[in-house]
């Protein structure tokens, strides 16, 4: 029998809070972190909005000044989040076998805006003027590996880029680590900061965007007839794996239990999902698979659902090929419609949320829901505009990327 991994820490910056209890509480309540985008002009743009960390000073989260100029704001973000996650675990204050504990945090993107202001130096003042610090601050793998430094962690650390996929690889590879019995301990995620020019007019090239300017908080409507694209957000969220015994001698809060995880690809476009759904229903079969349970035994699942034509209906046909009859039954929803899409940190933070919503045994709603998109086959239960209270024993949370990538993740709550 391979090592059981449980979830004993949570952290998360996003447009919602930056901490996991104020996050919570406006996912319940149905409020909407989306608002107009305030770090930079963009007036030229014809999207203006955003789930964007507007209060975000990495000061308030132990990170002096100059540190933080030597670091991309996606690493920031990640550093953020993950010690969040070691404090809550209680292992801030614990012995721990720094050889048997590693990190593993990704980006869909990595240091983007670090891209942007050095190629304008660059172009402007020429490359005598670039910062020595330029691919420390830009490279994918900063968060995992400034946060190993800040921790003294010399375990397992490593970084995973699968675009939006990214924070459930992170996480889901992770579990693998421990089980190998490679470390007892892993901080896992997925942190993004695409919210700059380039980010965003690079999504509005791909025609990948909600234009909804004049009404930000109902632009992001997943499943609904009216939605028109995806609303780009920011963010981190970070949890602390252990193996289970090692949770238990040292007398952890214990969250949930990560039971299977499945990743697989679609292997058809590199940006558009599969419109059978066949490789996001491999997914949520291989992570059923790996934790030994029948579909019937899933009661939520949080859904990937950006709002984007295709996706949704793609994995609502996907949720009916691997759930069959069982599918009417299931409760799901998109916190997405609350906080954007988060990219390489969306499918942490939404496992997060899972784990929260197996904790309070409530089921966050998808907000904007107004009319389900029947015609393109959107007619599960997918929690329209009210939180709801469940009964609940597992939850999975699906996290899709472009590169056709595929990841699921699936949760239970503790014995």
């Amino acid at each position: 029998m391979s090592r059981r991994v449980v979830i004993t820490g949570l952290g998360v910056i996003t447009s919602m809070g930056e901490s996991v209890d104020a996050m919570w509480k406006n996912l319940v309540a149905g409020t909407s972190g989306i608002g107009p985008i305030k770090r930079w002009d963009t007036s030229e743009f014809p999207v203006k909005f955003g789930g964007e960390c507007t209060d975000f000073d990495p000061t308030n989260h132990g990170i002096d000044g100059r540190e933080a100029k030597r670091l991309d704001r996606f690493a920031l973000f990640g550093i953020a989040a993950g010690e969040q996650a070691w404090k809550d675990a209680g292992l801030a204050e614990a012995s721990v076998d720094v050889k048997r504990a590693g990190v593993l945090i990704g980006s869909g993107i990595g240091g983007i805006e670090t891209l942007q202001e050095q190629c304008t130096i660059l172009n402007t003042k020429g490359y005598k003027r670039l910062s020595p610090f330029t691919v420390p601050r830009l490279m994918g793998n900063a968060a995992s590996g400034n946060l190993s430094i800040r921790l003294g962690l010399m375990g397992p650390n490593t970084a995973v880029a699968t675009a939006c996929a990214t924070g459930a690889n992170a996480i889901g590879d992770a579990m693998k680590v421990i089980q190998r019995d490679a470390a007892d301990v892993m901080i896992a995620g997925g942190s993004e900061a695409a919210m700059c020019e380039l980010g965003l007019g690079s999504f509005v090239a791909a025609r990948a965007l909600s234009t909804r300017n004049d009404e930000p908080t109902k632009a992001s409507r997943p499943w609904d007839v009216g939605r028109d694209g995806f609303v780009e957000g920011e963010g981190a969220g970070v949890v602390v794996l252990e193996e289970y015994e090692h949770a238990k001698k040292r007398g952890a809060r214990i969250y949930a239990e990560l039971v299977g995880y499945g990743l697989t690809a679609d292997a058809h476009h590199i940006t558009a999902p599969h419109e059978t759904g066949e490789g996001a229903s491999f997914a949520m079969n291989t992570a059923l698979a790996d934790a030994r349970i029948e579909p019937e035994k899933i009661d939520y699942i949080n859904a990937h659902g950006t709002s984007t034509p295709l996706g949704d209906a793609a994995e609502t046909l996907a949720v009916k090929r691997s759930f069959g009859d069982h599918a009417k039954k299931l409760a799901i929803s998109s916190t997405k419609s609350m906080l954007g899409h988060l990219l390489g940190a969306a499918g942490s933070v939404e496992a997060v949320i899972s784990v929260l919503a197996l904790r309070d045994q409530t089921i966050p709603p998808t907000i904007n829901l107004d009319e389900p998109d029947v015609e393109k086959g959107c007619d599960l239960d997918y929690t329209p505009h009210t939180a709801v209270e469940r009964k609940m024993t597992y939850a999975m949370s699906n996290g899709f990327g472009f590169g056709g990538h595929n990841a699921t993740l699936i949760f239970k709550k503790p014995d």
